[in-house]
């Protein structure tokens, strides 16, 4: 895959980027192109654009909580409806980053791992005891996550990759960018493959 990367960013607490997981890696096998997983967070670009999550939001609200298991039933998706939604997951975030700096492949499987446990176990993976459990099943030594999490370092790691988003005109999850452009939504992955195999029009 010498071609560049597509750059695949999600937040941790959306049906639509959960969906995405189960889709992501498969799109980047069929472009021959490395799919670069890049978990953010929409509370500060909720801030930046005066947005709300579309549960909150009139109308909009009941029409997404039927889309979300809609959408899952589409794509052949387990899913459930977590009864804490959304959810702040920082601890997510950045325990992803810390483990991506050491070890991409166990932070992709956690990534995966920790998803799952929201949308098809229902557990509470804003809560970092939870983000560290989930850590360990992947195989990550329990004390050096809870450390990571407690690490400014980390933290400020994040925060950066959070900025980063946003200054690239992020401002939804999934969100994907190939060769500068961006795509939005599950449903653009068909359009962004195709707009790769034509070289754009």
């Amino acid at each position: 895959m010498s071609a560049e990367p597509i750059d695949y960013y999600f937040e941790f607490s959306s049906p639509y980027g959960y969906i995405a997981s189960h889709l992501a890696d498969a799109m980047g096998t069929r472009l021959g192109r490395e799919v670069r997983w890049r978990p953010f967070l929409l509370g500060p670009v909720f801030k930046a654009t005066g947005q709300a999550p579309l549960v909150d939001i009139p109308m909009k609200g009941e029409y997404s909580r039927h889309d979300f298991v809609r959408s899952a039933r589409y794509y052949g998706v387990k899913f459930a409806m977590p009864s804490k939604f959304p959810i702040g997951t920082v601890a997510g975030v950045r325990a992803f980053y810390w483990l991506a700096d050491r070890d991409p492949k166990k932070a992709h499987a956690f990534a995966k791992t920790l998803y799952d446990a929201y949308f098809v176990g229902g557990r509470d993976i804003g809560a970092p005891e939870t983000v560290i459990d989930v850590a360990a099943e992947v195989g990550v030594e329990r004390s050096l996550v809870e450390s990571a999490l407690a690490d400014p370092a980390v933290k400020e790691r994040a925060r950066a990759e959070v900025d980063a988003a946003i200054a690239r005109g992020v401002f939804g999850s999934p969100f994907f960018i190939v060769d500068g452009e961006p795509f939005w939504g599950c449903d653009r992955i068909p359009m962004l493959e195709e707009w790769v195999k034509r070289g754009g029009w």
